[in-house]
């Protein structure tokens, strides 16, 4: 069936499939979901969209259910999980197509699995691949610009992610980061119960049933700590505030399935982060750090963060240790790149911009040029890093631009390679996908300096 309704597309005039391609993708939708039997059906699906965020929140709620003794499955770009069994995501589509999407609910539902976790993306809700996916309850994350040129405009991005609270029908929950300049936009979905979270209690005007927040909390180097007003804490070892608002997310959405303190506390303990996310890689004479920003936002918290910068709950203020980028002080060493294929094109020399703001040296090499010429995608980033005068090169093989970046460290430095993660592939001209893992690569290479 899937087969048949791919060939159609194929055969099928560009302008005419354009006008029937909503119908197109509702049809899919729904063979996939009659093929499989709606599988959907008697399982508790909570969704999480957002922009940055997704796939660590997925994680974590994942493993808060495990620990509480709940049969649960989850869908991620980074994995399938079902209970303790996972295999990589290799589709590069976050939330995959709608006949992926519903055999992996049935294969969890076959498991014994009582709940699922979904990551839905903006591109995933455009094509209807939610559908016949009845959501208890929908996360966000954050929202900012991301596949803008793909949805022409902001406002319809946002639109695509509201989709997902829309999908509850007054009957599910919403859990939303109030910290979101758009919060409330979400926030007016019917819902039977409306959540928020957010570190910083003074911004708490949306109109919530509850709100779960820290009474205080501590971001260092050693972790993350969150304390509550009902007299429990939870302690984390991961780095950032965005992780701490990730462990939000997560508590918020854990609470609501009556899940106990303990249960959510003893899981954070054990956390590791997520494989691809500010994972690293080694710690002494350098640390090698390996994670998947590849949004303006996302790549300046995860360098803001490695640079040492500080949040005390307590007090409520900040302490930043960021030195100048520009100062030798700076440690960072960037190996980045951006995606081709068309995608959101814009923010390639913003990407460079950033890196040309907080890092030492800046390697620009290749990522996922799907169509497109590498150079050339690198040329647009290279436009951003001239921006900021950061002394920059361009190494087209990733491989190599890893070995210069790991050679050229020094102690104390912090060598950070972004965009790729725990990826397996790598999208290459022809449709062709190439092997790629990231991290093996990386620890090659290192074993290789080592010697």
């Amino acid at each position: 069936m899937e087969s048949v309704l791919y060939g159609l597309k194929k055969i099928i005039p560009e302008p005419i499939f354009r006008f029937f391609q909503p119908m197109y993708h509702r049809l899919l939708a729904g063979c996939a979901a009659a093929y499989y039997g709606f599988p959907a059906r008697g399982l508790v699906v909570i969704g999480v969209t957002g922009t940055n965020g997704k796939s660590t929140v997925v994680e974590m709620v994942h493993e808060i259910f495990a620990h509480a003794g709940i049969s649960v499955g989850s869908l991620s770009s980074v994995r399938f999980k079902i209970k303790n069994d996972d295999i990589p995501n290799q589709f590069k589509m976050t939330l995959p197509g709608r006949f992926v999407v519903q055999q992996f609910l049935s294969d969890a539902k076959k498991a014994g699995a009582t709940h699922v976790i979904l990551e839905v993306t903006s591109e995933g809700v455009k094509q209807f691949r939610h559908w016949y996916i009845p959501f208890a309850a929908a996360v966000l994350t954050n929202l900012t610009p991301e596949h803008i040129e793909a949805h022409g405009g902001f406002e319809n991005y946002k639109k695509a992610k509201g989709e997902l609270f829309k999908a509850l029908g007054g009957t599910g929950i919403s859990v939303v980061n109030l910290a979101e300049r758009q919060a409330n936009y979400f926030l007016s979905f019917p819902a039977a119960r409306k959540i928020g979270y957010a570190l910083d209690k003074k911004i708490f005007s949306a109109k919530t049933s509850q709100i779960i927040a820290p009474s205080n909390f501590y971001i260092t180097k050693e972790g993350i700590t969150l304390y509550f007003k009902e007299g429990w804490g939870v302690e984390a070892p991961l780095h950032g505030r965005f992780n701490a608002e990730n462990m939000l997310a997560a508590i918020a959405t854990a609470l609501q399935f009556d899940i106990s303190h303990e249960t959510i506390r003893e899981t954070f303990e054990n956390f590791r982060g997520v494989p691809g996310r500010m994972e690293e890689m080694q710690k002494e004479p350098f640390r090698v750090i390996v994670d998947y920003a590849f949004t303006p936002n996302a790549l300046r918290q995860v360098y803001q963060t490695l640079l040492g910068n500080r949040e005390q709950g307590m007090e409520n203020t900040r302490r930043n240790l960021m030195p100048d980028a520009h100062s030798p002080l700076s440690e960072l060493i960037c190996v980045l790149g951006a995606a081709g294929g068309g995608r959101d094109r814009w923010k390639r020399p913003e990407l460079g911009k950033i890196a040309g703001e907080y890092c030492r040296e800046v390697i620009i090499t290749n990522e996922d040029p799907y169509d497109e010429d590498p150079r050339s995608i690198m040329h647009d980033v290279e436009k951003g890093v001239l921006m900021r005068n950061a002394h920059h090169e361009i190494i087209e093989d990733r491989r190599l631009a890893i070995r210069d970046a790991l050679e050229s460290a020094r102690p104390g430095d912090v060598v950070i390679i972004t965009g790729k993660g725990s990826e397996t592939t790598m999208a290459v001209a022809g449709g062709k996908k190439i092997d790629w893992n990231e991290r093996e690569i990386v620890r090659e290479e290192l074993k290789r300096i080592r010697q």
